[in-house]
C-alpha cells in the first residue's frame, strides 16, 4: 500500500487548522515553520541507522510505505525494544507518531522532562496509526523515542515514525568538554571518559591532533595504538551548529606488548584439543602422533571433583576405554618432545561435562592449587578455561563487566592472575567460551536492567576484560550456538564465512555491552585472537567446508570476499584457528589441518 510520507500530511492539517482561527494567521505561520520531523530514518529506508535495538532487522514486506519497515521479535525476556534519541528544545510541544501492526505493540517517549507517554494496540491485524503528545520540562534537550512489543508474543511491524515538532536551536556549537581522563590502557587501547555537555549530539576524539573517533555518549576507545608509547588525547562536543574547541589534552601511556607472555608462539597458529582423558567415536590419538602443524595442544580435560569444589582432577584415559593408550611415562616424554620441536601443551579446565563454580574463596585457592599440581606434574606450559553450561552466571546487581562482583567472576579472575604471577612470563593462557557468553553480550548483559534475561548472557567478558593482558589466546566456540547479532545489528547464523567473520569482528573491533554506547568492551589484539570451529560435521554444529574456511580468513586478513557484513578493519596479524578437536580431524583424514597449512604455508 503506497501512501504519502506523514511529515507533508500532518503539517498541513496543522497550518489548515490555524489558518481557520481569525487574528493568528501570521503568528501561526511564522510559529510552525519551524516545526519538523525529528526522528531519523523513521521510515527505515535505511536499515536500522539511527536506532538502537535489541531484537529488530529491515524487511521488504510488509511496509506502510516506501520499501522498508522495522521487524521485531520479542523473547520471554526481551521485548524487542527500538530506540532513538533525538534533540528538542525545552518547554515546547511535541506529536510522536508512527504506524504499527501485529500484537501488543508499544510507542512512546522517555526522559520528556514532565510526563513520559505512550501509546498501544492489542491487536494490529493491518498498518494501525499510533499518536500521543507531550511537551518537554523547561531543562530538557533530549528525549528517547521507543517502539516495542511485549515479551514472548510474535513478531511486530513498525513503519514512518514522527515526532514532528520545533527543532533544536543550531546557533551555536556547544561548550569544550571538560573532566577529560584516561580511564584504562592496555598496549594497543586507550579508555577516555569526559564530563556531558548539554546540547551536545555527538563528541568528536583526537589523537595527537589526528580525528580518530566519534562517540554518541560520553566515553569512547581509541584502538590501533603502539605498545609502550604515550599519546595525547582530545575531545570536541558537536550538535548541527558546529564542533567546539579542543578540550585540554590528557596523556595516555600504553602498556608493554606481552603478546600474553609467549613470543615464541609462530605468527599464525593452530590450536586442538586432544581427547587426553576419554574415548569416543573418533578413536584416541597419541599425543606422539599428533602431527606438527599443531601449535598449541590442549589435553582434554581436567574436571572438577564437585562443581563448587574447585578441586581440579586431571585422570588420562584408562587402558579399559583406550586400548591403545600410551603409558604416562611415555605420555611425558611425548609432551617433553612436543615442546622441544617449540609447541605449547595445555590443561584444558572444563568441558561439556565439568561445571566448575569457584563461589568460595576456599575452592579459588583448591582451583589454584590442585590446577598447579596438574601443571607441575606433567610439566604443561599453562592453561586452557574452557568454562561452558553453568559454570559464570553474573548476580543480578553485577552490571559493570570492568568492576565485577559476582564470586565465581571474582575468584576465577583471582585464581588465573595468582597462576600467571606464578609461573611467570612464558604462562600460556587462553580461553574457549561459548558465544552465548562473549558475544551476546552485545545484545544483553547478566540479568538485564529490568531483569530475566539469563544470567549468563555475557558472563565471560569481566574475565576477558580483566586478563586482557595476560590472556595468550582467545578462541570462542563459533560453534554448537543460536543466532547472534552482529555490530551490522544483524543476526548471524552457523554455517558459512559470514558468522565467522561476524563473530570474529566484534572482538577486534570491541562492542557496547548491552548496547550501551557509555560502556564498551575494547577490542583484543589480532594476535590473541583464534577462530573456533569444528574440525567435521561429526565434532560440532556449525562446521563449515575449507573453502568458507578460506574465505573467513581472506576477510579479515586481506578485507577480500566479506560478503555482506561490513568489517570494521583488516587484521593481518590474526592468530590463526582453533578446532574441537585433534581426534576429530583425524577421523576426517586431517581436513582441518590441510586447510590451515595450505593457507598459513
Amino acid at each position: 500500500m503506497d501512501r504519502p510520507r506523514r511529515t507533508r500530511s500532518v503539517l498541513a492539517v496543522i497550518t489548515a487548522a490555524l489558518l481557520a482561527v481569525p487574528g493568528i494567521t501570521a503568528l501561526s505561520s511564522a510559529a510552525r515553520a519551524a516545526d519538523a520531523d525529528l526522528t531519523r530514518n523513521g521510515g527505515f529506508e535505511s536499515g536500522l541507522d539511527g536506532w538502537s535495538c535489541t531484537a529488530g532487522t529491515t524487511v521488504g514486506s510488509p511496509v506502510h510505505s516506501g520499501g522498508s519497515a522495522l521487524q521485531a521479535t520479542p523473547a520471554g525476556s526481551d521485548n524487542a525494544q527500538c530506540a532513538q534519541t533525538v534533540t528538542v528544545q525545552p518547554d515546547a510541544q511535541y506529536t510522536l507518531s508512527g504506524y504499527v501492526r501485529g500484537s501488543y505493540v508499544y510507542l512512546g517517549a522517555s526522559g520528556t522532562g514532565t510526563t513520559d507517554v505512550s501509546t498501544w494496540t492489542q491487536s494490529a491485524p493491518d498498518w494501525q496509526r499510533l499518536t500521543t503528545s507531550f511537551r518537554t520540562g523547561p531543562a530538557t534537550t533530549e528525549v528517547t523515542l521507543y517502539t516495542h512489543g511485549w515479551y514472548g508474543t510474535g513478531a511486530y511491524y513498525a513503519d514512518d515514525i514522527s515526532l514532528v515538532g520545533p527543532g533544536a536551536s543550531t546557533g551555536q556549537p556547544p561548550a569544550i568538554p571538560t573532566g577529560l581522563t584516561v580511564t584504562a590502557v592496555t598496549s594497543s587501547t586507550a579508555t577516555l571518559s569526559w564530563s556531558a555537555v548539554t546540547g551536545a549530539t555527538s563528541y568528536a576524539v583526537y589523537r595527537d591532533g589526528t580525528k580518530v573517533h566519534t562517540a554518541s555518549g560520553t566515553s569512547a576507545t581509541v584502538t590501533g595504538l603502539s605498545p609502550s608509547t604515550a599519546y595525547g588525547f582530545q575531545v570536541a562536543a558537536v550538535n548541527a551548529a558546529g564542533e567546539s574547541a579542543r578540550s585540554a589534552a590528557v596523556t595516555g601511556t600504553t602498556t608493554a606488548g606481552s603478546s600474553g607472555g609467549t613470543p615464541d608462539l609462530p605468527a599464525h597458529a593452530l590450536v586442538g584439543y586432544l581427547h587426553a582423558s576419554f574415548a569416543n567415536g573418533s578413536g584416541y590419538t597419541r599425543l606422539a602422533d599428533v602431527p606438527d602443524s599443531w601449535d598449541v595442544i590442549d589435553l582434554a580435560f581436567g574436571e572438577p571433583t564437585s562443581a563448587t569444589s574447585g578441586d581440579i582432577r586431571f585422570t588420562r584415559c584408562p587402558v579399559t576405554e583406550c586400548p591403545n593408550a600410551e603409558s604416562d611415562a611415555d605420555f611425558k616424554a611425548a609432551i617433553k618432545a612436543k615442546q622441544a620441536a617449540g609447541k605449547k601443551v595445555l590443561i584444558s579446565i572444563g568441558g561439556q561435562n565439568g561445571q566448575v563454580q569457584l563461589t568460595t574463596t576456599a575452592a579459588r585457592d583448591a582451583f589454584v592449587s590442585s590446577v598447579s599440581n596438574i601443571i607441575d606434574t606433567y610439566g604443561l606450559d599453562g592453561l586452557d578455561i574452557d568454562f561452558e553450561g553453568h559454570s559464570l552466571s553474573l548476580n543480578a546487581d553485577d552490571t559493570d563487566f570492568r568492576n565485577p562482583k559476582t564470586p565465581v567472576i571474582v575468584n576465577l579472575i583471582s585464581a588465573l592472575k595468582t597462576l600467571k604471577a606464578r609461573y611467570g612470563a612464558k604462562f600460556v593462557l587462553t580461553m574457549a567460551p561459548e558465544t552465548f557468553f562473549v558475544q551476546m553480550g552485545y545484545q544483553y548483559y547478566g540479568t538485564g536492567k529490568w531483569g530475566g534475561q539469563d544470567p549468563r548472557c555475557g558472563a565471560y567478558l569481566p574475565v576477558i576484560h580483566a586478563l586482557r593482558d595476560d590472556l595468550t589466546l582467545l578462541h570462542v566456540q563459533d560453534y554448537n550456538s543460536g543466532p547472534i547479532m552482529g555490530l551490522d545489528n544483524q543476526y548471524h547464523s552457523m554455517g558459512g564465512a559470514d558468522f565467522h567473520i561476524a563473530m570474529t569482528d566484534m572482538l577486534l573491533t570491541g562492542f557496547p555491552v548491552a548496547g550501551d554506547a557509555n560502556n564498551v568492551f575494547p577490542p583484543l589484539r589480532p594476535d590473541q585472537v583464534a577462530i573456533g570451529m569444528p574440525a567435521s560435521t561429526n565434532a560440532g554444529n556449525g562446521h563449515v567446508a575449507p573453502a568458507e574456511v578460506v574465505k573467513t580468513l581472506d576477510c579479515l586478513t586481506k578485507r577480500s570476499g566479506c560478503g555482506a557484513y561490513p568489517t570494521h578493519g583488516t587484521w593481518p596479524g590474526l592468530r590463526g584457528l582453533m578446532t574441537w578437536s585433534v581426534n576429530w580431524d583425524r577421523y576426517s583424514n586431517w581436513e582441518f589441518q590441510k586447510t590451515f597449512d595450505g593457507y598459513f604455508g
